[in-house]
């Protein structure tokens, strides 16, 4: 055999990978063509850097990335004008594991139960990848060094493959003479086919990509260009690019980081949220690329859930092409970028918050669903509750937002503590008979209306120092040093003298006695100003409506036991203390009680049966209309 031309074995690793790819099918053989690309990049910037290193950049050829097609020759051609390669680096770059994913590949090949078609997504196994679609490659090069004479390289992938010289004089770079499988050649000698997989693969290589004559890569990487080069108005030109969104994005970030890893990203917080339904939960995630090649689209592991709203690419050297997915989710140059993004959005809601309350509070108008599953990010816990916004008692209706360090500012004097309340509603809020202490004291009280709000304040606890409390945990005695509001004092009763302290401990007795172990007291309350009662619970924990949350969880349809507190200077109570005086055993008692308690149970939540409570209403109506008549008609 001439010395120009030469056989040459590959390795057993290559022999074992090239048989996996050769007689098997796969869902993901595009990213051949993916591979390739990225390979015609590597070599372009390698010929600038040669060339700079030899100042001369004269002989350089524009830099470009060509790929033809040719159906009827089932045939598909990437050729670069990079820097080449000499017979030694064909034989160590096409002829050797260049790459520690090939091996990788082999072992998970070996060791996985499922099938190949999900493994092969998992790993980029480089130039080899090619085989998945060709029946034969060859690779024309010449080196980009003085004199170097143009080879070919040619394999069908059965275990050899051959090197010989040309005779042409070729211009330096690579062309790689893809020969499709039979079947293969709607898929991938196409040109509109072709055009696509190079848009979602690798739109944003810095070289320009040519399928025929046409440049399919159009839209630049504006990650990598400096802040104060870029426009506005390309900032929104990349959104609707990257989202389809026609809407301008609520925020952009620009985002560029030398440590401790390197990596360029440009986030953009839309102005809607697009899962309005829920039916389009597992579409988020930022797009990963290495050197502007995609790796991974929608990686779920670069921002947490909670920030699944931000759209948006990240672009790092310090990760190899071929890495796998499991390798990403244990890789600790991921983690940290990951650990660095979340910190940034996190800063940047931050400001727009301190530098325009109204403008954020848009966004949590739109947001605010996604954003309080941050609740269980204890690493930025404090960053994720000043940022968290909440409905209070000091606002005029629903609309009304505030922040944590509002509501801190406005404390009285010696209140180390910030008080909130669950409802379905503003109304039912206010209905709360827990409240009514508060307001008498005028105590701030933030309102929670999403079943999550109550996750939010159990996850935070406190605040700047100031715990975060359930109003109907906190005793009277707590707030005694808080002095009644003028106008909260209200005309009262005569205060009960020592024989009707004695009769209404009896009555309690008695209301004990009527509801049995529905509850386990009923005792007189210090917290009640309008009410005629409330109930609460025994061990000042969990608020009623965790509770509620935590059974429909479990599937648990009891009523849990609580104690029924009474307001002695309300006028109905009062009333039922006439009534016992003249009969402990009138069935007016029994009525009354039994109405008290289902009304306590129903403003709860907890009353599931109300057909009782309404056929008792309708009773006691009857009879005080009948009263009501008597009266008038006198």
């Amino acid at each position: 055999m001439p010395k120009s031309e030469e056989k040459y074995q590959f390795k057993a690793e290559i022999n074992q990978l090239l048989d996996i790819l050769v007689h098997s099918l796969y869902t993901n053989r595009e990213i051949f063509l993916r591979e390739l690309v990225s390979n015609a990049s590597d070599a372009l910037d390698k010929a600038r850097v040669a060339a700079s290193q030899q100042d001369d950049s004269s002989s350089l050829l524009a830099p470009e990335i060509r790929i033809t097609l040719d159906k009827e020759k089932k045939l598909l051609t990437v050729t670069d004008s990079g820097i080449g390669m000499t017979r030694d680096e064909l034989i160590r770059n096409l002829g050797t594991i260049a790459h520690s994913g090939t091996a990788d590949f082999l072992r998970q090949a070996a060791e996985s139960k499922e099938s190949l078609d999900g493994l092969i997504g998992r790993f980029g196994v480089g130039f080899y990848s090619v085989y998945m679609v060709a029946k034969e490659v060859v690779v024309r090069s010449r080196s980009i060094q003085k004199d170097a004479p143009a080879l070919e390289w040619r394999s069908d992938g059965q275990g050899a493959y051959e090197i010989r010289a040309l005779d042409e004089d070729l211009p330096h770079g690579v062309s790689v003479e893809v020969h499709l499988k039979d079947d293969l050649s709607r898929d991938f000698a196409e040109p509109d086919a072709v055009k696509d997989i190079v848009k979602r693969h690798s739109n944003f290589i810095s070289f320009p990509i040519f399928v025929g004559e046409e440049r399919v890569n159009t839209v630049s990487a504006l990650w990598r260009e400096p802040k104060f080069n870029v426009k506005k108005e390309q900032y929104a030109e990349f959104y609707t690019f990257l989202t389809h969104d026609s809407e301008a994005p609520f925020e952009t970030l620009h985002v560029t980081v030398d440590a401790p890893v390197q990596f360029a990203s440009l986030m953009f917080v839309p102005k809607k949220e697009w899962d309005v339904f829920g039916m389009n939960r597992e579409n988020w995630g930022l797009d990963l690329y290495v050197r502007r090649v995609l790796i991974k689209h929608q990686d779920k592991d670069l921002l947490p859930q909670y920030l699944s709203f931000v759209k948006g690419v990240v672009d790092t050297e310090d990760l190899p092409l071929n890495i796998s997915r499991e390798t990403l989710q244990e890789n600790l140059v991921l983690k940290k970028i990951a650990s660095t993004l979340t910190k940034q959005v996190l800063s940047h809601l931050e400001k727009v918050a301190i530098d325009d309350g109204a403008r954020y509070n848009e966004f949590w108008a739109e947001h605010a669903k996604v954003f309080k599953l941050g609740y269980s990010d204890y690493a930025n816990r404090e960053k994720f509750a000043a940022l968290t916004r909440f409905n209070s008692s000091i606002h005029e209706d629903a609309t009304g937002l505030t922040s944590l360090d509002e509501y801190i500012s406005r404390v009285k004097e010696g209140q180390k503590q910030v008080f909130y309340a669950f409802g379905p509603s503003r109304e039912a809020v206010r209905l709360n008979p827990h409240l009514e202490i508060f307001r008498r004291k005028g105590l701030e009280v933030l309102y929670l209306y999403e079943p999550i709000d109550e996750f939010v304040m159990d996850s935070i606890r406190s605040h700047k120092e100031f715990e975060i409390k359930a109003a109907e945990h906190v005793q009277p005695a707590d707030l005694e040093a808080y002095p009644d509001l003028e106008e909260a004092k209200t005309d009262k009763p005569e205060a009960m003298n020592e024989e009707d302290t004695r009769d209404f401990d009896g009555l309690l007795t008695q209301m004990k006695a009527i509801l049995g172990d529905r509850v386990t007291e009923v005792k007189t309350s210090k917290r009640l100003s309008d009410s005629p009662c409330c109930l609460v619970n025994p061990d000042g924990h969990t608020t009623s409506s965790m509770d509620k949350i935590m059974r429909v969880i479990t599937k648990d349809a009891s009523i849990p036991k609580k104690v029924l507190e009474v307001n002695p200077d309300h006028a109905l109570l009062r009333n039922l203390l006439a009534v016992y005086k003249k009969n402990p055993q009138d069935e007016f008692l029994g009525l009354s009680t039994e109405q008290l308690f289902e009304s306590a149970l129903l403003l709860e939540g907890y009353l599931n049966d109300p057909h009782a409570l309404v056929g008792r209403i309708q009773d006691l109506l009857t009879r005080a209309g009948g009263w009501y008549v008597e009266r008038e008609g006198k």
